[in-house]
């Protein structure tokens, strides 16, 4: 298990995140994404700290704070020396009925975090992203309550997810003139089956030394190899009863019939080709994988093993090859007497 910076930061993460997701839920969405209680989820965080795996995501609103409440106290039982644990979280998302339980206000971030505190039973968040865009709150608002909770020692650093490119970098640029902690890294997002990011963020993430954290990395398990053209899953799991995140399933099933035969050559499993297709892309820093049974995570982390050949790599990337799209072709033909110098040079 490989450990890199997050980012810019002098911040080592594991490069596969545990994620919590399928802790506690009891009813409606969460309850589709995983129920595990107490002893089922401390099973799979003692399994992911085992494997080394240091890194841990959570978020305020995962089955109504109970991910938040299981997971500190997994670390607590499990006595998880606080430096040998990052855990992140996330705040923005609806905590109760009243009109400013919600969003980026300066109001909600101070509460939010005073409350994901106490459920995860820490002293300090390593990792506090903002969870989604809130057309609602001025951003200057967002980072100036952000960097206060850095300089209160309540937060280590801070993090964003869900954002476009545009959002992210005028938040940089009000936190680089007022002299504000910054957003380090991005939630995003990101399969061989859903490459838009490569579009506008990639770039963003490159040019401002973020740090990219991977979520759903298996289109919600529609890459586990439980699926494809002749393949619908089997009744109850998680793609036939919530179908999310939206994807092209024709390309997919593309995909996938790429995968199996790399898969089947190597001696592996489709979702493990499917993870080790991200911790090839440069860009990425971890990939959060979230487990409802011990077996299903320990498939996950020996992906962390698979190196995938270059002719593997270029028939994974062919086949799910993103469509052209203004300005990218433009700026691609516009740049490439430039870009050859620059190869050139670099020679």
């Amino acid at each position: 298990m490989r450990h890199v910076p997050l980012g810019r930061t002098g911040l080592f993460v594991s490069e596969l995140c545990l994620g919590t997701m399928t802790f506690g839920g009891a009813e409606g969405m969460w309850a589709q994404i995983g129920q595990l209680q107490q002893s089922e989820a401390e099973r799979l965080v003692g399994q992911a700290l085992d494997a080394g795996i240091n890194f841990i995501d959570t978020a305020d609103i995962y089955a109504g704070g109970l991910s938040e409440q299981i997971t500190g106290q997994a670390l607590r039982n499990l006595k998880v020396a606080r430096d040998h644990v990052v855990v992140a979280t996330k705040v923005f998302g609806e905590t109760g009925p009243g009109s400013n339980m919600r969003g980026n206000t300066r109001s909600h971030i101070l509460d939010g975090v005073k409350a994901s505190l106490k459920r995860l039973q820490l002293e300090h968040i390593d990792l506090y992203q903002i969870h989604g865009f809130d057309p609602a709150t001025p951003i200057e608002e967002t980072v100036r309550a952000l960097d206060q909770l850095v300089r209160h020692g309540h937060v280590r650093y801070v993090g964003v997810s869900n954002w476009a490119a545009w959002q992210i970098v005028k938040a940089l640029g009000i936190s680089e003139r007022l002299g504000l902690a910054r957003f380090e890294s991005l939630q995003a997002y990101y399969t061989i089956a859903g490459r838009d990011l490569e579009r506008e963020l990639v770039p963003m993430l490159r040019s401002e030394g973020f740090g990219l954290m991977v979520w759903s990395p298996l289109a919600g398990g529609l890459l586990s190899g439980k699926y494809g053209r002749e393949q619908q899953g089997e009744q109850g799991s998680r793609r036939t009863s919530f179908d999310f995140p939206p994807v092209n399933k024709e390309r997919a099933w593309d995909i996938i019939d790429v995968m199996r035969d790399i898969a089947q050559a190597r001696g592996v499993t489709v979702a493990q080709v499917a993870l080790a297709w991200l911790l090839h892309q440069p860009q990425v820093t971890t990939v959060i994988v979230g487990a409802k049974r011990p077996e299903q995570l320990a498939d996950n982390i020996r992906a962390t093993e698979l190196r995938l050949e270059a002719t593997e790599l270029e028939r994974l990337d062919a086949v799910s090859a993103l469509t052209k799209e203004y300005p990218g072709w433009m700026l691609e033909r516009l740049g490439e007497v430039r870009n050859r110098q620059l190869r050139e040079a670099r020679r």
